[in-house]
């Protein structure tokens, strides 16, 4: 990215955003009391909302569910219409963001097709989804303010109901995700704050998916795709009861296709005191992906499934490691040309917006808290968020500070463009080295660290065994 291009990207936000923003706050605010303690305020917060949509086709729904909704006797359809408005409203968000960010980095976007047949919820899961449904009535009614231990316990039965149904998969370890938050907040009506944003947008997605199904597999008319996989890095998602390596990289496909931008995932359970580097032992089910990333080699693959958003399915059996390949090569010759993909319409969202971007020729600024650094590139300067680097790789705010090539995701978080590198290219005594988030997914690389870990031992072996013991009696 150069100077010219990151002035075009932070030159303000796009028309409309402000606005768009402070509707979502109305609707995100009207939770925090409950719907059943609609002040004068709160109503007309709604009603403003209805009135934005009056022009389009949810319109009438929004009106009547407003409606509804002040007078006190809200149902399942106005809950979901008050979701479905308010994830039309991130998603024209999240459309003019990534036009704007796809126009500064002269980005090609494949279009969003619709699916010939959607997918329908599964078939036998109606009572598992009115359960699910009828417990976001509940916190919608009672507000985030009266969440106590009684009210999240209520989920318990449905939830473990739902944690057994396969196809309903990603609604229950989203629903898994709120209750627990949920759960280590109470009682909420205590904190100081309260992140009315994020659990607005759980309590949205999970009522959505009630709606949509869990997770409909993999279609049958998916492309499946062959070629060479070169990876740009990896970013480590984080939580309590879950670890995600999203890996993204450039596919050259083979028969001489364009190039294209895919990111692959694959995840793990786990508990909450399973953290950094210890996270990687969980994903040593995928041998060959891990390899790739920690050794920065290339991949060839073969008829793996390739999905409209994107995201490649993961085979290990259909994937074979190729030579070595350097990220910030691949990113210097074929980012610009490669084919970003569409983004579903429920994926729209702008805290979802993470596009692999290479920056180089930079100097850095350090704030005066340590918490941000900024990069300068011909006058235009770009924050990096150095809170969000993973714990399980050897990136860290010094690093970052001391780089002049970062390879990694542009974000729109809190109403500013940030970066998130995975990987950094800097300076020492006598050469220039690389660190990447992925170096350490076959095991930490520096002799201190690894001394320090087996002097702590190891947490993922030491759960394994006490499992075992314990199933063996």
């Amino acid at each position: 990215m150069l100077g010219t291009q990151l002035a075009e990207l932070l030159d303000g936000a796009p028309p409309g955003v402000g606005e768009a923003l402070d509707l979502v706050a109305g609707i995100d605010e009207s939770l925090v009391p409950g719907l059943a303690r609609l002040g004068e305020e709160r109503a007309a917060a709604l009603g403003a909302l209805a009135g934005a949509v009056a022009g389009t086709p949810l319109g009438d729904r929004i009106r009547e569910a407003v409606e509804k909704i002040v007078a006190g006797s809200l149902g399942d359809e106005h809950l979901l219409a008050l979701a479905g408005a308010r994830t039309a409203l991130l998603g024209a968000v999240h459309d003019a963001l990534l036009a704007r960010l796809d126009t500064a980095l002269g980005r090609s976007r494949a279009a969003w097709t619709p699916p010939a047949s959607p997918v329908p919820p599964a078939a036998g899961t109606e009572n598992l989804r009115g359960g699910v449904r009828s417990w976001l009535r509940e916190l919608a009614i009672t507000g985030w303010r009266g969440v106590d231990h009684d009210l999240v316990s209520a989920s318990a039965q449905t939830l473990e109901a739902v944690l057994a149904e396969p196809r309903l998969r990603r609604l229950a370890v989203l629903l898994d995700g709120l209750a627990a938050e949920l759960r280590t907040s109470c009682p909420v009506a205590t904190l100081d704050r309260l992140p009315v944003r994020r659990w607005a947008d759980l309590w949205t997605r999970a009522l959505l998916l009630t709606e949509v199904g869990g997770w409909p597999g993999v279609p049958a008319a998916a492309d499946r795709v062959s070629g060479r996989l070169l990876i740009l890095g990896v970013d480590v998602h984080e939580h309590g009861t879950a670890v995600q390596a999203q890996v993204h990289a450039v596919l050259e496909p083979v028969g001489g296709a364009p190039p294209r931008l895919v990111r692959t995932s694959v995840a793990a359970a786990k508990v909450d005191t399973i953290v950094g580097p210890a996270m990687w032992r969980l994903l040593r089910g995928y041998p060959v992906l891990l390899r790739a990333v920690a050794e920065r080699r290339g991949v060839d693959v073969t008829d793996l499934p390739l999905l409209d958003s994107g995201d490649l399915v993961w085979h290990e059996d259909q994937a074979r490691l190729g030579d070595p390949v350097d990220p910030f090569a691949t990113a210097r010759l074929l980012l610009g040309a490669a084919l970003a993909p569409a983004v579903p319409p429920l994926d729209r969202h702008p805290v979802r917006i993470a596009e692999p971007v290479l920056l180089e020729g930079y100097t850095t600024t350090v704030a005066e808290d340590g918490a941000t650094t900024m990069l300068d590139l011909g006058g235009q300067a770009v924050g990096v968020d150095v809170t969000r680097l993973p714990t399980c790789g050897p990136l860290t705010p010094e690093l970052v500070a001391a780089s002049s090539a970062c390879l990694g995701l542009v974000r729109w978080d809190g109403g500013s463009w940030t970066v998130q590198p995975f990987a950094l290219r800097y300076a020492t005594k006598r050469a220039t080295a690389e660190a990447h988030t992925g170096d350490w997914a076959l095991g930490l690389t520096d002799p201190k660290l690894v001394k320090a870990e087996a002097k702590g031992g190891d947490a993922v072996a030491v759960l394994r065994e006490r499992a075992g013991r314990l199933l063996r009696r």
